[in-house]
Order: C-alpha cells, then structure tokens, then sequence
C-alpha cells in the first residue's frame, strides 16, 4: 500500500482541524472530538517523524554543562542575541535583522552560586515544529533543556501563543505535569478501565474509542487525574517531555502605557525587560534560578564544619543518589550511609542509608564511603 504523501498528510490535518473548530464541545460530541483529536495526533506524528528523517543538524548538538540548561526561544529579531550577551559570558554575533544567530550559541550564566547553561538558538518560524526552516533543530534542542524562556518582544507579543504552540507540537509540555495514568497493554481480555476520581471532560466511550485508534485492543488502564482527551493522547505516545518555561517580553522601553497594558491583559507575561536598557536584567536571572527548580544544599566532612561558603546546586527532589552522581560518577557503588542536618530530617545528625532519601534546601549532606 502506497504511503500518504506529505502533502496529503497536511491536507488531512487541515481538514480535521476545521472539523474541530466548528464542532461545539458538549457532552453528545466529546466522543467524537475525543476520535478527531486522536486522529490528528497520528497524522502529525507521522508528519513530524517524515521531518527528522531529512534535512541538516550542522551545529545544534551542544553539551549540557553547568547545573541546569535553559533555551532561548523566539521569532527572529526579538533580541535573544543581545539578552544572551547580558546575561552570560557569551559573545553571540547581534544585527538589526532576520536570522543573525545561525546556530546555537551556549553561554553561562552565574546566579547565586548557580552555574546555568543559557542557549541562543536561530528564531524559529511558524510551523516550525512540522519541519519548516530549521524549526525541528532548534526545537530537538529544546527538548534537551530543563527550561524554555519563550522571548517575544513588545512588537510581536501577540505570537508568545504560536510560540507555545510550536513548542506544543513540538512534544514539549511547559509548566504541566504528566497526568497521572497508567496504561498497561496485554495480549487479550480487552480494555479494562479503573479510575480514582470523577472525569468530567472523557467518558468510557470515548476512552475506548480514542485508545483504539492508537492499535491499542487490549490494555488494563488506571486513571487518577480527571484528564482531557490531549492528555489521554500525551500518556498513549508516552514521548512528552515536561518542563517549566516563562514568558518574557523584550524591549519595553520602547513601548508606551498603552501598549504594556494591552500585551499585559493580552499574553500575560511572566516578565517585562530592556535587554538593550538593563531594564529587569537581574529579576529575570532569579526568575530563571527559581523558575528552573534549583536549590542549595551543603557538603560536610566527619569531624569538620560544613562548608556553608560553597554550596552545591542541585534540582528541587533531588535525591541523596543525585547528589552522590553530581559529586563522582563513583559515589553510589562506594555509598555507606550519610548524616544529615536540615528540613529533611527529624532530628539532626541523623544516619540514611537509603539512597531514594530526598533532600530539601538547605540540607547538610556528609556523606560516609567505603
């Protein structure tokens, strides 16, 4: 059987989504909109794995470095250029238009001990996610940071929504948390549905349906989350990546009340700034410190003092097995037991010797090795 051409893959996608816009959700249609999504969501996979299958990926592998990596996410010439050199040690190439940045420049960012990766990736474009320019690099890109700072200026404040989109359908979840389903397939006996709380936006129907849709006949499935039919369909692809992202609006300085106002009502960013200007500079980098989820905790050697001067950064639910990673690749098979002084404990001093122990800020970690 011949393959769907792209092009008619894109038509179909174009036709169900006009369905879906005209069809008024209520409770006689949600099976069927529950169908349509799933639909879709087959069709764009296919889309986007036709995409990665071609094209060049020259310059977009970075390594991570530092205690967290953040991606730089915008249209062309909204000033992710001239935000990268203010707030890193960076030195990415600045112009006055399209497409001056033509790969991704890494830059570090220093912040309260915090040593954070800052990537400036080319502006992408709409549709960038299906494969037009070179949006799937730059969005396989986001999909290895730990942050996305979506950057617009007060010009073009209206796209933060097609931005969010593209990193959307880009399998990229920002400021969610997965739902909390399981789906367990087996060979036979059906579709065998539990669930823990009320679901208001799906019912059995339309769950079957949709699952069927996927090749999915027989599967026992447990849901604890009152999801909706596009969360249903992130858990059956299991291929979503979820992290935090803030939304940024730059070059306020040339913006009047009037306009601050409207983007303000219109977008809800999560901050205001003047690269240029240094306006707002330093309350975006502890926005991002505290956006991105890092903490402190502290080392301490038997017999001494904890070292109160150099703490080591580490993700928020770090666990004591993180901490050991972080510190020597060696540490885990080497692990005894470790004391800790902190939130974490009841009392201080008090012995773990369970690597899964998680850790809270401020924690005094001394750690005990064979």
């Amino acid at each position: 059987m011949e393959k769907p051409k792209k092009e008619e893959i894109h038509s179909r996608i174009t036709e169900l989504e006009a369905e879906l816009e005209k069809t008024k959700y209520n409770k006689r249609t949600q099976h069927h909109i529950g169908l349509v999504k799933a639909k879709i969501a087959l069709l764009k996979d296919r889309q986007i794995r036709r995409a990665s299958s071609k094209g060049k990926t020259e310059g977009f592998t970075i390594k991570k470095s530092g205690d967290a990596s953040v991606i730089l996410v915008g249209f062309p010439s909204v000033g992710k250029s001239t935000l990268l050199n203010k707030i890193t040690n960076a030195k990415s190439p600045v112009g006055q238009y399209a497409f001056t940045t033509l790969t991704c420049i890494p830059g570090t960012m220093t912040y309260d001990h915090a040593k954070i990766q800052i990537l400036d990736v080319p502006g992408i474009i709409e549709g960038a996610a299906s494969g037009r320019g070179r949006g799937k690099e730059v969005l396989a890109v986001t999909s290895s940071a730990d942050m996305v700072v979506v950057l617009v200026d007060i010009f073009t404040a209206g796209s933060a929504n097609t931005l969010k989109k593209e990193i959307n359908e880009a399998n990229i979840r920002i400021n969610e948390r997965p739902p909390d389903v399981v789906i367990k397939k087996k060979a036979h006996g059906g579709i065998s549905l539990g669930t823990t709380v009320r679901l208001t936006q799906l019912d059995k129907e339309t769950i079957i349906g949709m699952l069927k849709e996927f090749r999915i006949m027989n599967a026992d499935i447990v849901i604890r989350d009152d999801i909706s039919a596009d969360q249903l369909i992130d858990v059956i692809e299991g291929n979503k990546k979820y992290m935090p992202g803030i939304v940024v609006v730059n070059k306020v300085d040339m913006a009047s009340r009037e306009d601050f106002d409207k983007i303000k009502e219109e977008i809800h960013p999560d901050l205001f700034i003047s690269a240029e200007k240094n306006y707002n500079i330093e309350e975006l980098k502890k926005l991002i410190f505290n956006k991105v989820g890092l903490m402190k905790v502290y080392c301490k050697d038997p017999g001494k003092k904890a070292d109160l001067d150099e703490p080591l950064i580490v993700f928020k639910g770090c666990t004591l097995a993180d901490m050991c990673n972080k510190l020597h690749r060696d540490f885990i098979t080497k692990f005894k037991f470790a004391r800790l002084w902190g939130k974490s404990m009841k009392f201080d001093g008090q012995m773990i010797r369970r690597l899964d122990h998680v850790l809270q800020e401020g924690d005094i970690v001394e750690l005990h090795l064979k």
